[in-house]
């Protein structure tokens, strides 16, 4: 039996969890060497491009494909009356088969519903020919008035769907609001708060790769998804065909950010349209459609309300807003939008709260979700907490300090009824503070305004549901092997978009098992292989992986013990694992290489006595330890803005997050980073524009703004570890950044601009907009 060589271990096993391991998918990603969908070859490959509508709102009349059918290459045109009809069920699992859900037809039909609505897919041998095709299908269109302005839908004559009237796709109300506590309040701070449309803007579009096997009856779709079992699961539903028919596969995926979480109509027609064409078809998004079509987020327009006593201390707060599901929204940005206002009162102690909402339709792309869908809860209350303070004669730090939760304080139960546990809101803040310096910038924003120029500080806090374990989100699975070299590979179900997930279970895993970390690999996304889960979505990833792994880590580790001893002759008590060796824990000259055991069990099994299994594999399902994992910050950010011309500038922008003890803090604190930068984005430049008519302003990046390098300065990070109840104490990180940011940024401005009178309540706060306030000396 060949051995491998290998010195005593002299130290305990390292611990991973919790330090700066260089990420493992770095290497592949930044020499060009990733795999996306794009990427993706098969034989006699066919490729897909949509016929998109130029109107926001009109009848189709006819569709006459024949041109486009005469044209060399092209193989099929097909319209929802080819594909539509073969539509079994559609339901996603984040709202279930059993929630009312809105319409959503593969292709329009009869009425197109905004500029982009899907009208027909052409198949073609190449893009090129497909997107020549486009130009010569004639559809007959009857254009028809249109609604595209979220705040008069309710009262238009224009209906979306007809069986929505006056467009309310739905709506919640909590506990009315306490009328008389608002009017004998010392302080009442109110704002009309509008967030425009903005998207997720991934790097990589979205894009799938299906191929029909008739011989088999099995469908292999390649996938930019961030779930990918359920888009196997979904898939099967809506062919009506065995799951077990359905295979997908997700290598890289640049970027997610909710909109790759639940398959979209364009991925409904490729599923739909795999089985009617001879080879593999593949559809990839240009950015102009994912501009136009692939979703909207945030948009919202409401009025939020806080009273305050004569301390300064939050006496109740209301919320009535409506938000703009455009005309074919996904389901799981509609379902949380109830979170808004549910988690209005945030991180502070507030005795009374209410809330309303409504949903409306308009004939714009339908919304979809974006890292962190409720977002605008904490835009309009930190806003209205720099209002109040302003307006007490108190600096928004102290307001804040007199009504942040504290950890004596916990459990806590929001007057809306969600529980906040393993948190201390105020320990973000004060760190926030401190790393700020808040009098040496008081004192440097006060000399710098004696020379006319205008700077500004803004914080915000936060709270956040991480990991809510609901339906599907409830569970996770693991599988665990040891491979006859003695290597670990960890299989998850993965749907990782930038969120490591790769580095993340590959630590965890060394520490469950005492390897070292180099002999350990992941495998993920293939659903052939990896057990099921629910993927990237909702910042589950972190905690759900975690526990999965240390389940699974748990269960092979024992089956190593066992073998070890058998093979070292002692009790499994007097095993210790380090360093992918076992040892005798008092004797620890005595080793046996994680090498030698699976030589042992994978070639010569017959050599094990009765009792002793030659397995070394373990599999694992963990069920969430608590319904939800609270995380919080504090974002506090630092700007000049410019009342000539109305530029801002962000100076410093700090974080102190809980996300409980950190896997990897370099993991976290690009998760932060890259959700703030997407939150400063929203503050300052984009916009996803539609005029009345219902024409998208904003399909190029000529007129999408996003925020590069020149606008956002170094994040300076702080972190504050209060493990919550689950496996490692780990919560998650995914989402924060994204809900924390915009209030700050705006907030800052705000402060700026106080001198002058002015306050920003409507985004994006651009040059312009700044520059039209200051004009016009109006609030």
């Amino acid at each position: 039996m060949t051995q491998d060589v290998q010195a005593a271990p002299t130290s305990p096993a390292p611990r991973y969890a919790g330090t700066r391991v260089q990420r493992v998918e770095d290497l592949r990603l930044l020499t060009g060497r990733g795999s996306f969908v794009d990427d993706i070859s098969r034989p006699g490959m066919l490729h897909a491009c949509f016929v998109r509508s130029p109107f926001a709102r009109a009848r189709i009349n006819g569709i006459d494909a024949s041109a486009a059918l005469r044209l060399p290459g092209v193989r099929a045109v097909f319209t929802a009356d080819d594909l539509n009809p073969d539509v079994h069920e559609a339901w996603h699992a984040v709202a279930g088969k059993d929630v009312p859900d809105t319409p959503r037809p593969p292709l329009a039909h009869g009425e197109v519903k905004f500029v982009g609505d899907p009208v027909a897919l052409i198949v073609a041998e190449d893009r090129y020919l497909a997107e020549d095709a486009l130009e010569l299908v004639d559809v007959d269109y009857e254009p028809l008035p249109a609604i595209t302005d979220l705040t008069r839908a309710q009262t238009s004559e224009v209906l979306v769907h007809d069986a929505y009237p006056d467009n309310v796709a739905g709506g919640m109300s909590g506990a009315p609001p306490d009328e008389e506590l608002f009017a004998s309040a010392a302080c009442v701070a109110a704002e009309n708060i509008y967030q425009q449309i903005y998207a997720p803007v991934p790097i990589e579009t979205r894009g799938l790769v299906a191929e029909w096997s008739a011989a088999s009856r099995e469908l292999t779709l390649w996938a930019s998804t961030q779930t990918p079992h359920e888009l196997r699961a979904f898939c099967a539903r809506l062919l009506g065909i065995a799951a077990g028919r359905v295979r997908v596969i997700v290598r890289d995926t640049g970027g997610g950010f909710g909109q790759k979480v639940v398959p979209m109509r364009e991925d409904m027609c490729i599923m739909l349209a795999a089985r009617k064409v001879p080879a593999a078809l593949k559809w990839i998004e240009d950015r102009r459609e994912n501009l136009m079509s692939a979703g909207q987020a945030r948009h919202v327009d409401g009025t939020a309300r806080i009273a305050l006593d004569g301390d300064g201390n939050i006496t109740a707060a209301d919320i009535d807003f409506v938000q703009d599901v455009g005309a074919y929204p996904t389901p799981y940005p509609v379902l949380t939008t109830a979170a808004i206002g549910m988690f209005f009162p945030g991180p502070y102690r507030v005795p009374r709260a209410s809330f309303n909402y409504k949903t409306v339709f308009t004939n714009t792309s339908g919304l979809a979700a974006y890292r962190g869908p409720w977002q605008y809860e904490s835009l309009a209350r930190e806003i209205l907490l720099d209002v109040a303070a302003r307006k007490m004669g108190l600096d928004p730090i102290e307001l804040r300090r007199r009504n942040l939760l504290r950890r004596d304080e916990m459990p806590y139960v929001n007057p809306n009824g969600m529980p906040y546990d393993h948190v201390a809101p105020i320990e973000t803040f004060e760190q926030a503070v401190k790393i700020l310096d808040h009098e040496g910038f008081r004192k440097e924003q006060a000399e710098a305004l004696a020379q006319g120029r205008h700077l500004g500080l803004g914080f915000s806090a936060y709270i956040e549901p991480t990991g809510a374990a609901t339906g599907h989100l409830a569970t996770e699975g693991a599988t665990m092997r040891m491979e006859p070299t003695g290597r670990i590979n960890v299989y998850v179900n993965g749907g990782s978009s930038g969120n490591s997930l790769e580095t993340t279970v590959i630590q965890l895993t060394a520490d469950a098992l005492g390897a070292d970390i180099d002999d350990v690999a992941t495998i993920q996304g293939d659903t052939a292989v990896t057990p099921y889960g629910a993927g990237t979505q909702g910042s589950r990833s972190g905690p759900m992986t975690a526990g999965a792994v240390a389940q699974a880590g748990a269960g092979l580790r024992a089956k190593i013990v066992a073998l070890a001893a058998h093979r070292l002759q002692v009790a499994e008590s007097e095993v210790e694992l380090a360093h992918s060796t076992a040892m005798v824990r008092d004797d620890p000259s005595r080793t046996v290489t994680f090498g030698e055991l699976a030589y042992l069990a994978h070639y010569s099994p017959q050599l094990l006595p009765p009792g002793v299994s030659p397995d070394l594999e373990a599999t694992a399902r963990y069920v969430a330890a608590a319904p939800i994992l609270w995380a919080n910050a504090t974002h506090a950010c630092t700007c000049e803005v410019d009342v000539q011309t109305g530029k801002v500038t962000l100076l410093r922008y700090i974080v102190s997050e809980d996300v409980g003890p950190m896997i990897n803090p370099a993991i976290v604190e690009g998760q932060i980073a890259g959700g703030t930068v997407q939150g400063i984005g929203g503050a300052l430049l984009e916009d996803l524009a539609y005029d009345d008519d219902g024409n998208p302003l904003a399909t190029t990046f000529v007129d999408y703004l996003l925020p590069t390098t020149t606008e956002v300065p170094p994040i300076e990070f702080g972190h504050v570890e209060i493990p919550g109840p689950g496996p490692g104490g780990y919560k998650g990180a995914g989402e924060g950044g994204a809900i924390g940011s915009v209030p700050a940024v705006i907030n800052a401005i705000n402060d700026a601009l106080a001198p002058l009178g002015v306050t920003i309540t409507r985004l994006p706060a651009s040059p312009a907009s700044i520059a039209a306030l200051l004009a016009g000396g109006e609030r």
